[in-house]
């Protein structure tokens, strides 16, 4: 049986009348940048994500940085974040010439660690950008807490989370502002690449809008350096189309993150993920971790199992940030995760055959595992 890690076609194939026609009506009307559908779009999600605004951009990546520009964070400020993320949250903070100041996850949760977090404030901590990582809610009660303390606004990083909610809250509404990636493999995914950043400061709205339309105040007339940083016509009419689906899709997840952690339980090499009583958690990714890694990589590949790492390098130890000064044991539960998780299959539309094909697969792998060693 051949199970890919995300399955992109079979989602098309549940859609695909719906979504051609919205497309088409966007290229009949030639509303190619901007425009009507990405509009609408952004009525509906940011209503979705229970937020006032919603603003339509080209990436994730330029969400976050367009959240920290309108934060008027610039070169010598320090933004603190963690180090176990995908490096695009990371880059937002060096495209505005701040220092990223890495603060390790939480082992169980595996998102910022609130113990740790006030440590890391200095006078020259401008902003903190928890991550909602595999689509897990970050403890936003313990972090805001502390940021209010101290006055710094926090800005969620949730490319992975659409859908979650924290005590109730739709991610993308509990923070300063948020930043959202819409890229094909993400729960809602476009056809191509698209990002959104949500808020409920209308001078944040109002900036980030400026900004990522070259920061004209009027047509030819710029006020600041801005962006081409637009959500184009057609990505906003397939975001439209999916988002009515996310709830359904994200249920589905749910059953299959429940079925997974039922199928493995008697696992003894595998760690599995868990939702905390505070979360409901977009299930984005079921990633284990084991210490054969490697091993069970090979044997599930062999199998015609789809599987990948998120992250195997956290950002701290890689060669861009080296400046940074940070080595090896620095954050070490970050790394023990990076060192130790592997990505399951994960997509709606995986049957009850597949889910039981992949704990199957990953049970001959151990008992494959011991044989040899006993051997």
């Amino acid at each position: 049986m051949q199970i890919p890690l995300m399955d992109l076609k079979a989602q098309y194939n549940t859609i695909k009348a719906e979504v051609l026609d919205a497309i088409q009506n966007v290229c009949e009307n030639a509303q190619f940048a901007l425009g009507p559908a990405v509009e609408a779009f952004e009525l509906d999600f940011a209503k979705y994500c229970e937020a006032k605004h919603c603003i339509a951009l080209n990436t994730g990546t330029s969400a976050l940085h367009l959240a920290l520009r309108a934060l008027d964070i610039e070169p010598g400020d320090e933004v603190i974040t963690v180090p176990m993320t995908f490096i695009a949250t990371a880059w937002s903070i060096s495209y505005v010439g701040a220092k990223p100041v890495f603060v390790d996850i939480d082992p169980v949760t595996r998102t910022l660690n609130p113990l740790k977090l006030e440590k890391a404030i200095t006078q020259r901590t401008k902003a903190i950008m928890p991550v909602h990582l595999y689509g897990q809610p970050a403890e936003m009660d313990a972090i805001l807490a502390i940021a209010e303390r101290h006055g710094i606004p926090v800005i969620e990083d949730a490319a992975q989370a659409q859908g979650a909610r924290y005590k109730g809250k739709r991610t993308g509404s509990i923070g300063t502002a948020a930043g959202f990636s819409f890229y094909p493999s993400k729960n809602l995914g476009a056809f191509g690449e698209g990002g959104a950043l949500t808020t409920n400061d209308d001078k944040i709205a109002e900036r980030v809008r400026s900004l990522r339309d070259h920061a004209q105040s009027s047509r030819y007339h710029h006020v600041e350096v801005g962006y081409n940083y637009r959500m184009d016509g057609v990505q906003g009419a397939v975001l439209g189309v999916k988002l009515k689906h996310l709830d359904d899709w994200n249920a589905a997840r749910r059953r299959h993150f429940d079925a997974y952690r039922k199928g493995l339980a008697g696992s003894e090499k595998l760690t599995l993920p868990i939702e905390p009583d505070y979360a409901e958690s977009a299930c984005h990714l079921f990633s284990v971790e084991t210490d054969d890694r490697d091993i069970l990589c090979d044997g599930l590949t062999k199998s015609g199992i789809g599987v990948s790492s998120h992250y195997p390098i956290p950002v701290h130890l890689q060669p861009a940030y080296s400046h940074l000064g940070r080595k090896a044991g620095s954050f070490p539960v970050s790394e023990r995760l990076a060192n130790r998780c592997l990505s399951l299959p994960m997509f709606p539309e995986m049957s009850a055959e597949q889910i039981r094909f992949v704990c199957d697969s990953i049970s001959r792998v151990d008992q494959g595992a011991r044989e040899g060693v006993a051997g």
